[in-house]
């Protein structure tokens, strides 16, 4: 099936407003921009009960820091002029945004430059996000924010350049010029670049307590994974169809692939489940769609929809089996981050050369008559992009790490993350005798005892004090989740 990807041309001035194009994208970076929250009930329904709110701030965060830091430079660094032979834009062009409030037709024809400055934002938000699930349970919440804001400006920005904002792989850059990658929306921005990441701070920060020893490791809320999950495929339609920057038959293709490589990777994740385990599980299926959803991002608008559903259906089976590569190496990626994200986006990247459409930007992949021509550049993108941020991650968690201290104690991640980070409990489950208030110790450590008890801690019995003064036999005996 041969679907010409070329735009009809406008005829008229790309400075005047597309009202059209501007109340999609409107729309759709608020689709963007719902992800996020999205993730952070997937993420916070993944972990123990005493962690949720943890993981949730960590999303949050990713937010508040991110947001600002784009505004002030990082989006000049990915999409302002060339500088240092393409390597970054320059952050000084439009300071602040300064000059760009009522531009139009800067980076697309008939869009207002803030609209497009907004969307790209939320890019950088969630990507910023999608880490923290791989270090989940053990990170200090000011130490997070300040690797958010050197990650993203280091790490995030500068790859956004290379890939969207006319840098190394522009036409004109240093790879682009000899070599012509497709990401349509972000297989190597976002999800390899997030899944690489997660994966190197996770080295340097080190597994959590109990891993793969302590059988109370393992989702609290399932129901909180599946609403995370319905909200991150809702949002994705904005994510994918976005990308276009243009209400036209490519953003509707880009939407339809989206649904359809979705719905082929839930059931390639839940049939490797059922033959593997004898079970279809609902964690399975919200992994899976999850999966779907990254492998389709950097093809979505290049393939046909027959392309998308074996994209979709290959990223569920393999994203499947490459959770359980943690185990075998030891490696404490807490929510699968890199098995999703990585393994996924790496799929999804080099699919290109395989199921790509012929158009005016490729000459197709190798089923549909272009030979391994645009597989190669597919792969060096990949490399490039894995090298540069697994380097540059590892040495911004290792110095932060060894400054201020990334990690938790034991004690604190012992007793619950909640709690001694932020003074606050997700649920108060059995609070007979308990003594315990959320916000009575205004930041003072507080006995691990009591910690746990008002986490609902579900740790196991070597992690409970066997008698905490005060502690009631109801407490200490109570049902562990």
């Amino acid at each position: 099936m041969n679907i010409s990807l070329l735009n009809v041309g406008m005829a008229v001035d790309p400075t005047a407003l597309d009202p059209g194009a501007t109340a999609w994208m409107l729309a759709a970076s608020a689709l963007v921009l719902l992800m996020t929250p999205g993730l952070a009930f997937f993420y916070g329904g993944l972990v123990r009960m005493k962690s949720v709110l943890n993981i949730m701030m960590m999303s949050f965060g990713a937010m508040g820091v991110v947001a600002v830091v784009w505004a002030l430079w990082g989006y000049g660094l990915a999409f302002g002029p060339d500088t240092m032979a393409g390597l970054v834009g320059d952050p000084f062009a439009n300071p602040g945004l300064s000059g760009l409030t009522s531009t139009i037709g800067g980076k697309a024809p008939g869009l207002p430059d803030m609209v497009f400055i907004g969307f790209q934002a939320t890019f950088a938000i969630i990507t910023v996000a999608l880490i923290s699930g791989a270090v989940a349970e053990r990170v200090r919440f000011g130490p997070w924010l300040l690797f958010a804001a050197l990650w993203v400006t280091l790490v995030y920005a500068p790859i956004a350049h290379w890939v969207w904002g006319g840098g190394l792989f522009g036409a004109t850059g240093i790879v682009g010029s000899k070599i012509s990658a497709l990401d349509f929306a972000g297989g190597t921005v976002v999800h390899m670049n997030a899944g690489i990441a997660g994966l190197m701070l996770a080295v340097v920060l080190g597994k959590r307590l109990g891993f793969m020893k302590d059988p109370n490791i393992r989702p609290h809320n399932l129901p909180f994974v599946m609403l995370g999950a319905g909200l991150l495929w809702f949002g994705w339609f904005g994510f994918n169809a976005g990308s276009e920057l243009a209400a036209d038959a490519t953003a509707g293709l880009a939407w339809t692939n989206t649904l359809l490589a979705t719905s082929a990777a839930l059931l390639g994740w839940l049939l490797v489940e059922r033959l593997r385990d004898g079970h279809a599980t609902s964690l399975g299926a919200a992994s899976g769609a999850v999966a779907g959803l990254v492998a389709v991002t950097p093809a979505c608008g290049f393939v046909d929809p027959i392309g998308a559903i074996l994209i979709g259906a290959v990223a569920g089976a393999v994203c499947a089996l490459a959770v359980g590569l943690k185990f075998r190496l030891g490696l404490d990626d807490s929510l699968d981050v890199v098995a999703v994200h990585f393994v996924g986006g790496l799929w999804g990247t080099l699919s290109l050369g395989f199921f790509a459409v012929p158009s005016v930007k490729t000459e197709g992949g190798l089923f549909y008559g272009g030979g391994l021509t645009q597989f190669w550049p597919q792969i060096l993108t990949a490399l490039i992009v894995t090298a540069w941020s697994a380097i540059m991650t590892t040495l911004i968690g290792y110095a932060i790490h060894k400054t201020m201290g990334m990690r938790v104690s034991e004690a604190s991640e012992r007793s619950g993350i909640d709690v001694t980070e932020h003074a606050e409990t997700a649920y108060e489950l059995l609070m007979v005798g308990g003594t315990f208030h959320p916000g009575e110790h205004h930041g003072k450590p507080v006995p691990p005892g009591a910690a746990a008890d008002a986490a609902g801690d579900a740790g196991t019995a070597a992690e409970m004090p066997a008698g905490v003064p005060g502690q009631s036999q109801v407490e200490r005996g109570r049902v562990r989740t």
